[in-house]
């Protein structure tokens, strides 16, 4: 670590390039259960935020697995350094200007803490998907939650190993309550204040 030195302060500021894509850069969490809605919502706000001239990136647990983190299993040790990595991204989207849209389950809260910690508290918008187990469970398209109750999936979140629900979360939706469009209508009244660009000397 010694021979490493870090460009941020020599590269143009955040500031600058959240001044030319006139928006404010965050870190948009979303976290719950497997079948809660992650996906489709973070999809459905990455879509809407696009069609409204706002640049964002959504980063999603299959595709992250399939790619930078391919080499990781689900061992509690690799969960949380998949959740490192994550954080990380994100962390240079933020310096980018860019709106970092994420979706992952990431059950514990020491997790989440984690990400906290590496792009800021005030970067960090988390969302829990409060959508409860029995509904999670009969959206369960990929049969996953029917294979760890069949023990074919050890340590699958919900079922044989706990989630810690947010405690400080700035949003909660219960997707089983709420049709996509009334979730994305919560999701963009509580977003579109935080992301809206303010020149410094206003």
């Amino acid at each position: 670590m010694d021979n490493i030195f870090p460009v941020f302060d020599s590269s143009i500021p955040r500031e600058a390039k959240e001044a030319k894509l006139l928006q404010k850069a965050r870190v948009i969490w979303f976290t719950g259960l497997s079948g809660s809605g992650k996906t489709t919502l973070a999809s459905a706000l990455d879509r809407h935020l696009f069609e409204n001239g706002y640049l964002s990136q959504l980063l999603d647990g299959d595709n992250i697995r399939s790619g930078i983190n391919n080499n990781l299993g689900f061992s509690s040790e690799d969960r949380m350094e998949n959740i490192r990595r994550i954080a990380e991204v994100s962390k240079l989207f933020l310096n980018c200007g860019i709106i970092a849209i994420c979706a992952f389950i990431s059950p514990a809260r020491s997790m989440r803490q984690i990400v906290r910690s590496i792009v800021g508290e005030d970067d960090f918008y988390e969302i829990y998907l409060n959508t409860p187990l029995g509904v999670c469970e009969s959206r369960d398209v990929k049969g996953l939650y029917a294979k760890a109750r069949a023990g074919l999936i050890k340590d699958f979140t919900g079922v044989n190993a706990p989630y810690d629900a947010p405690e400080q979360a700035q949003l909660s939706i219960d997707t089983s309550s709420l049709s996509v469009e009334e979730s994305v209508s919560a999701l963009l009244e509580n977003i579109l204040p935080i992301i809206a660009y303010r020149p410094v000397n206003d």
